[in-house]
């Protein structure tokens, strides 16, 4: 699932899962974070879900995934479309 809050320039995105489903750390990772898994590691949430909040420029176009522990890749539901292999977001 994603969370979006509009700032002037940018967008605040959430990206959140469920505190268990995929087991283990997850990471989301895509342009805004040159597909370094680590840096953008979904924490638990007070609600039973895990989320991790990015700053990304707003008017754009990016891609992501999520990277789930034994190199396990997988695509957001609820991304704004899908280019194949990722998911998409529009800010």
């Amino acid at each position: 699932m994603l969370e979006r809050k509009q700032l002037k320039d940018r967008t605040k995105v959430t990206f959140v899962l469920p505190a268990e489903a995929p087991p283990g750390p997850v990471s989301v990772v895509g342009d805004f974070n040159d597909w370094q898994p680590g840096i953008h590691t979904l924490e638990p949430r007070k609600d039973g879900m895990r989320a991790v909040t990015v700053a990304l420029p707003g008017k754009s176009v990016l891609s992501f995934r999520y990277l789930a522990a034994g190199d396990r890749w997988f695509d957001e539901d609820h991304a704004d479309g899908h280019d194949g292999t990722n998911s998409r977001l529009h800010t």
